[in-house]
């Protein structure tokens, strides 16, 4: 195991109600669960997402913390919050990291691996 080590885990879901598909809109969900799966109690400072949608249009978001909290986690402690994106199509991934700061003030990032954003009735393809 690791010493400084998040696990992150995405379940995205397409907003029906909130989109507006004849005007370009699309908004989507994402309910993230961060597990400190890491050895030392670690601290969640910033967060950066890319955001891609199926034409190549890419929005990058910058911030602290997440939905207002910069959640400190012991080992094996989770964190779970839902957010939202919206694209201008159909379809799009979305990927980024964590900063995170271990309680020893090792300073360390958790990649984000790429997830699909999709209206599943409205799949684009290339």
């Amino acid at each position: 195991m690791a010493r400084y080590q998040f696990k992150v885990e995405v379940e995205p879901a397409y907003l029906p109600d909130q989109s507006s598909p004849e005007q370009g809109q699309y908004a989507f969900s994402y309910t993230i669960t961060v597990t400190n799966s890491g050895e030392v109690t670690a601290q969640l400072i910033s967060r950066h997402w890319i955001i891609t949608d199926a034409e190549g249009r890419i929005e990058e978001v910058k911030g602290l913390g997440v939905v207002g909290h910069q959640p400190l986690l012991q080992p094996g402690q989770s964190f779970r919050y839902t957010s939202g994106a919206r694209l201008r199509t159909p379809n799009g991934t979305m990927h980024g990291s964590y900063f995170c700061v271990a309680e020893d003030g090792e300073k360390f990032d958790c990649e984000i691996a790429p997830f699909l954003l999709e209206d599943g009735s409205r799949r684009v393809l290339h």
